[in-house]
């Protein structure tokens, strides 16, 4: 990166010229001088200084912006040398949830590694709206989501289907006018709910239900809040909370009902009744997704052509 540019972008980073100076090995008088002869050069100031830590004004944004492109299609050849000169090697970094990382990759981490062991993988776990802000930074190489808005200006492939159950406690009283419908963990392992036969309900039979549901951010309760709002039911919210697995959990333990992926289903008795939702909201396809960029690595090309064939 040239001279003016990094001068710029350290600004930027630090919020201040001191330390700006200190990390460029430079005096503060003369970094000032450098960026004073830029902002005379194109008639206008890059920061103002009258905010701390220092603020991008209108120019100094549309600098950083072209300074970040610069960066990414610098790392973009460095990738591309780097595959050319080790086939087979490198590094993926894949961020996602831990529902995913949890209950959707293990395997196919697992196979992958064994097949390509000079691939390296890092694991950035997070909740959607911080993995949205990685990719976009292009801080990992690939994620999965199953949110269209979301997903809209990226390259994306189908990946995998799960589906939304909602998962009542055994022992509630409101199973036994729901017989029918009413399925077992061995009949979602047993994949009975995909079946086009089998039995819906409606939300508004359970209305009267507490719920454990998830926090702001995740797409599975933006989808269940979704269908409330659609039913017109004011949902009674017993507990929030970050993950997905422990909701399960804590539904197995009577503690209310919860919203599940039918993907969590690894026993076949757990202490629940499972019931499919009369909504298309609960059938999810999610997709891999790229950062925007002039080329993909090796390494996440190779991932993503593992994994659509061997998962499950």
């Amino acid at each position: 990166m040239q001279n003016e540019f990094l001068y710029i972008y350290t600004v930027y980073q630090e919020g201040s010229f001191s330390k700006a100076a200190e990390k460029l090995y430079l005096t503060q008088p003369a970094l000032s001088i450098a960026i004073q002869k830029i902002e005379s050069s194109i008639g206008m100031p890059l920061f103002d200084r009258s905010k701390r830590p220092l603020q991008l004004t209108a120019a100094g944004e549309a600098y950083i912006g072209a300074i970040k492109q610069m960066q990414y299609l610098e790392q973009d050849l460095n990738q591309e040398i780097q595959d050319i000169r080790n086939l087979n090697k490198g590094v993926l970094r894949l961020g996602s949830s831990h529902y995913l990382n949890a209950f959707i990759l293990p395997s196919v981490l697992s196979g992958f590694t064994k097949t390509y062991p000079g691939i390296s993988l890092e694991l950035a776990e997070y909740g959607s709206d911080q993995i949205n802000t990685l990719l976009a930074e292009r801080k990992i190489d690939m994620t999965f989501s199953c949110n269209e808005m979301f997903m809209e200006h990226y390259e994306r492939y189908p990946a995998f289907q799960d589906h939304v159950l909602l998962a009542v406690p055994a022992f509630d009283e409101i199973n036994e006018s729901h017989r029918p419908q009413q399925m077992t963990a061995a009949d979602i392992l047993a994949r009975k709910h995909l079946s086009p036969d089998c039995p819906t309900v409606s939300l508004e039979d359970f209305g009267q239900l507490e719920y454990i549901l998830l926090g702001p951010g995740n797409n599975l309760r933006d989808r269940v809040l979704q269908l409330f709002e659609e039913r017109h039911i004011q949902p009674k919210v017993k507990l929030t909370l970050a993950q997905l697995a422990t909701a399960h959990a804590l539904a197995q333990q009577g503690l209310a009902a919860a919203f599940t992926c039918d993907r969590l289903v690894c026993q076949p008795a757990d202490g629940l009744f499972y019931y499919k939702l009369d909504s298309p909201l609960m059938d999810r396809m999610f997709y891999v997704v790229l950062p925007d960029r002039r080329y993909t690595s090796h390494a996440t090309k190779m991932f993503i052509q593992y994994f659509l064939v061997n998962f499950i």
